[in-house]
């Protein structure tokens, strides 16, 4: 039977979901399968690296397009595909191919006075695309949990497989690559790193008036946030405005895998107090490099970090700066969380993401077949 995966969004979007089509696809490609598996790109972008058996073409139709559903229906009858992945949540409505979807979160139902006049009409079709698919991945039980509630999907048609961290994010141990990344991007020897889009649900500010009164209690320490302005940042500048925080933070925008891995494992700690996440690889991310992380005890968060971590309530900032300040603080705490941390991450690999997304294939080619 002929499996096909939509990887067009990866020429698009580098980050979040297109990392998790670029590992999954590589994971997939290394496993054995009677099936024919296909990967479409589109058209503007090169052959992904992968063995020869995996078949490649690419695809005119852009994502996200107004048409894109019957556009694609089109491009893809000539390939007579038995199922089509399609992991950025839409599937094409049509096609007489079985239909898996992966659901990554549902941010848009929750928050959607943030959703762009283009994103709301995307997302408007996910009660359309969970009545299409005949089976739905979510990210994390929580996200499980999400869908059943929200959208009313059948339970046995969803199942929920973890992601994993980018296997360039592991300690370093080599303290003058690490120096150098420091220094690199300005920052001081002693700092806590965040990292995600500038955006509401990410709780920015909440983390800048905990980070403020870290200071005041006479912790020399700053704040790298890294990630790219979202919608609606601008309560987060000024907050840092208000508190006079201007010389102790640091705004990074591209910052590379291999970079980020240094901040990680100079960092003294992560922290995120997001008030939703889907999965939320930054924590894994750091944990994976035996950095301490400090996260929102909201979403998938705990379920993410176990006990690796401290978990807070996102909405209290002393709270969050007295689990900061027990972390720089003392060091024996810190020490248990860095190998707490690189364990649960161990926990977390792509081709355990891949093996489970297969067998889900196979859960529908089997059903196909009766």
């Amino acid at each position: 039977m002929r499996i096909g995966f939509d990887a067009r969004l990866v020429y698009y979007q580098q980050a979040g979901i297109g990392q998790y089509i670029l590992h999954l696809i590589r994971g997939l490609a290394r496993l054995s399968s009677l099936h024919e598996m296909w990967v479409f790109r589109s058209r503007k972008a090169p052959p992904f690296s992968l063995p020869k058996h995996v078949r490649q073409a690419k695809l005119w139709t852009p994502s996200h397009h107004r048409r894109e559903s019957a556009a694609l229906v089109a491009e893809l009858a000539r390939k007579r595909l038995t199922l089509l992945h399609s992991p950025d949540f839409i599937p094409p409505f049509g096609g007489r191919f079985r239909s898996v979807i992966t659901i990554h979160d549902l941010n848009f139902i929750h928050f959607p006075q943030f959703l762009t006049p283009e994103s709301a009409r995307y997302y408007e079709q996910i009660h359309r695309a969970v009545e299409r698919a005949d089976h739905i991945i979510t990210d994390s039980d929580w996200t499980r949990k999400d869908v059943l509630k929200h959208l009313e999907a059948p339970p046995e048609r969803v199942t929920t497989v973890h992601l994993a961290a980018n296997p360039v994010y592991r300690p370093i141990t080599n303290s003058q690559e690490v120096r150098r990344a420091v220094t690199r991007y300005g920052l001081p020897s002693d700092f806590i790193i965040f990292v995600g889009t500038l955006e509401p649900r990410k709780n920015v500010p909440t983390l800048l008036k905990a980070f403020h009164h870290l200071r005041e209690q006479g912790h020399d320490i700053h704040l790298a946030l890294v990630g790219r302005k979202g919608w609606l940042y601008e309560d987060i500048f000024s907050t840092m405005t208000d508190l006079k925080l201007g010389r102790y933070v640091h705004f990074l925008e591209n910052v590379s895998y291999e970079d980020l891995a240094r901040l990680y494992n100079a960092a003294r700690c992560l922290a995120l107090p997001s008030h939703y996440e889907g999965f939320g690889l930054p924590p894994l991310e750091a944990m994976a490099c035996g950095t301490p992380v400090v996260v929102s005890d909201r979403a998938s968060l705990p379920e993410v970090v176990g006990d690796a971590g401290l978990l807070v309530d996102p909405d209290n900032p002393e709270a969050l700066s007295q689990a900061l300040a027990q972390v720089l603080d003392d060091d024996d705490l810190r020490e248990s969380l860095r190998g707490r941390g690189l364990m649960r991450a161990s926990e977390f690999s792509w081709a355990r993401t891949a093996h489970e997304t297969m067998s889900i294939y196979e859960q529908v080619l089997q059903t196909e077949s009766e």
